[in-house]
């Protein structure tokens, strides 16, 4: 019997479910709404924003709707989406630290970014970084091996991994000089600027707020150090004739193939902003999620280990099969996704669902609600990886860790290697269990964050 059919039996045993914020309250009002804003955005929604396709709200004067039905995110995201735009609040919160990257460009900047960009990540492109993301594995496995027996905080281990990765596949050199003042920089953003002030709310987005003050202070600084990577990069030099080394040459020698057009110095270095930052926080928090519901999980646990094993010839993973690891990750990401909340802003007057949209109407897409929808998902709030092996696959716009349509993230492949090869990595090297049972909590912070890094036992197998 196949992992996948062990656990699509529902007499097998009751599957996990992990630990999740309360919802909120029917009758909360809208000072209430700005104070779960401020602490975690998660702690907003309601039972019934769990329960039907469409809520429909007000949001300072205008109208808002949360959208759950598939047909209609098609039509926001895919079919109708050069009529929907970023909400100002999320480019108050995003531009500082992106820049004019293509997280959060629009119109032509986005396309010529887009199409520029995408030859560097497709899997044929990816394939020769693999070796950078095993070797920055590897030596945090043997880091973590050599270390003594004192509990582990395996969320910074994992930061500091996904770090080194993202260094090594963009630069070609490590992190051990730079690594501690890049996660400085990351970690005053998230914890003193990403959170929106009720001024970002209420302000248009050509009146600065106070907040964006101090954003635009932290941007000189981040801006400075970013380039600092580049000259230090190309004083490296590059082999000429030689293939493409790192993510840093790819995109260099990327042209537009409509244009002929190159990135400028100050676009070069939004992409790498957004490549680094996107990817290695996004990556380093699914893989700690991974870990923790693993912890939660020891049965689970022990059918990834497994699998590591049987995928494992000479010292090599063969990443093909490691197909319940990578339902692992997906299951993971269905419950804690990377992007919590997609906002957008109707450009024009729409028609969703038969409700008339107005302009500056919010439209509301949030994978946090969307994955653990009722209608959508048996068991939403379980973590049953088997539900990515067999059956039906989920409605396409049902499940969106990465996004989806036009503007889907073009690192998905990307991090799903890096993800799968890393848990791999770890689950096959060391047992792993939590010191202290107190609940972690997710907050939504630009990403799906925990509430506190627990610390963990590391055993090795």
């Amino acid at each position: 019997m196949s992992i996948a059919e062990a656990y699509d039996m529902p007499a097998a045993r009751a599957p996990l479910v992990p630990p999740s914020p309360p919802r909120a309250a029917s009758d909360m009002n809208m000072f209430g709404r700005l104070k779960a804003i401020r602490i975690s955005p998660i702690g907003m929604w309601g039972q019934r924003a769990y329960e039907e396709d469409i809520v429909q709200g007000r949001f300072f004067g205008h109208s808002s709707f949360i959208l759950n039905a598939p047909d209609a995110i098609r039509h926001v995201l895919v079919d109708n989406y050069e009529n929907y735009t970023r909400t100002p609040v999320s480019l108050r919160v995003l531009r500082p630290i992106l820049g004019q990257g293509l997280l959060i460009a629009e119109g032509r900047a986005w396309k010529h970014q887009r199409r520029t960009l995408a030859p560097a990540f497709t899997p044929r492109a990816v394939t020769p970084l693999v070796p950078h993301m095993l070797a920055a594995t590897d030596e945090t496995v043997a880091k973590l091996r050599a270390g003594s027996n004192a509990p582990v905080d395996l969320r910074e281990a994992m930061q500091r991994m996904t770090l080194e990765i993202a260094g090594r596949t963009m630069f070609s050199f490590g992190m051990d000089r730079h690594g501690a003042a890049l996660r400085d920089f990351v970690m005053e953003y998230g914890e003193r600027l990403a959170h929106p002030r009720f001024l970002d709310l209420l302000l248009p987005l050509s009146w600065p707020s106070p907040q964006d003050l101090s954003r635009a202070r932290f941007r000189k600084r981040w801006t400075a150090f970013v380039g600092m990577l580049m000259a230090e990069r190309r004083a490296a030099g590059k082999n000429e004739g030689a293939p493409a080394r790192d993510l840093f040459d790819l995109m260099g020698d990327a042209r537009d193939p409509e244009t002929g057009e190159a990135f400028t110095d100050a676009q070069l270095g939004d992409q790498i902003a957004t490549m680094i930052l996107a990817g290695h926080e996004t990556t380093a928090t699914a893989l700690f999620w991974a870990l923790y519901l693993l912890a939660l999980d020891p049965a689970i646990q022990q059918d990834v280990a497994n699998e590591v094993q049987g995928a494992t010839a000479n010292g090599a993973l063969d990443i093909e099969r490691l197909k319940f690891t990578r339902a692992v990750i997906d299951e993971t990401m269905r419950l804690y996704p990377p992007a919590f909340l997609i906002a957008r802003a109707a450009s024009v007057p729409d028609t969703i669902m038969g409700l008339p949209v107005k302009k500056q109407d919010v439209i509301l897409i949030a994978p946090w609600l969307l994955h653990r929808h009722e209608k959508l998902w048996r068991d939403p709030n379980a973590f049953i990886p088997s539900r990515f092996m067999i059956g039906t696959p989920p409605d396409r716009f049902a499940y969106l860790p990465f996004g989806v349509g036009a503007r889907v993230c073009i690192g998905a492949h990307f991090a799903l290697v890096e993800a799968t090869l890393a848990l791999a990595k770890m689950i096959g090297a060391f047992r792993v269990t939590l010191v202290d049972k107190q609940p972690v909590m997710p907050i939504g912070v630009v990403t799906t964050q925990p509430d506190r890094s627990p610390m963990f036992a590391i055993t090795p197998r």
